[in-house]
């Protein structure tokens, strides 16, 4: 059973990065939307590799979300149906599309290319979501439990944390640029 708490973080998750036309419910023109928004905040046109990589990972994440958690098979994933998908995340049932979506979510923030992520790159991505790049920075330090950068291997424990645990002081909890929830 999911905790009224990773509800909490779940849906915000849902609500925030993916059902970007807030109808309740995830469908593959939320990620053609998705596209569209985080190309124009970063200045990439249709032709760049940027570009390109951000349409080809955003699709493969849609299709393995609609592939494992659809299950009436409507073309749609309520809200319902994606706690469930993660609640099985937590218990060790993880699949390909959530290894991509934590890799593309590092690849977004590490801006400087550099393999690790820091309090401006981290807060500027969130602020393109429209979340404010205040909170963002003191999640980063929250996350980064006073260290200046995190690793790809720590931002994947971090990930993993999100997810699956319930306790509401987990650094992890931070990931998504909010500080409570």
């Amino acid at each position: 059973m999911v905790s009224d708490f990773r509800k909490k973080k779940l849906l915000y998750v849902f609500k925030s990065f993916f059902d970007t036309d807030g109808s309740g419910n995830i469908e593959k023109d939320d990620f053609t939307a998705a596209i569209e928004r985080i190309t124009k905040n970063r200045g990439w046109s249709a032709g760049d590799e940027k570009y390109k990589f951000i349409e080809e990972t955003l699709l493969k994440i849609w299709s393995g979300i609609q592939e494992v958690a659809d299950d009436n098979k409507d073309g749609q994933v309520s809200q319902d149906e994606w706690i469930a998908m993660w609640d099985k995340f937590s218990n060790n049932e993880v699949f390909e599309w959530q290894n991509l979506y934590c890799k593309f979510a590092f690849t977004l923030e590490d801006a400087s290319d550099d393999g690790s992520i820091d309090a401006e790159e981290f807060s500027s991505v969130y602020a393109s979501f429209g979340l404010d790049k205040d909170e963002a920075v003191q999640a980063f330090q929250k996350m980064a439990q006073g260290k200046s950068e995190v690793t790809w291997a720590e931002f994947q424990e971090l990930w993993k944390e999100y997810f699956s645990s319930e306790d509401v002081a987990a650094p992890g909890n931070y990931i998504f640029g909010k500080t409570s929830y």
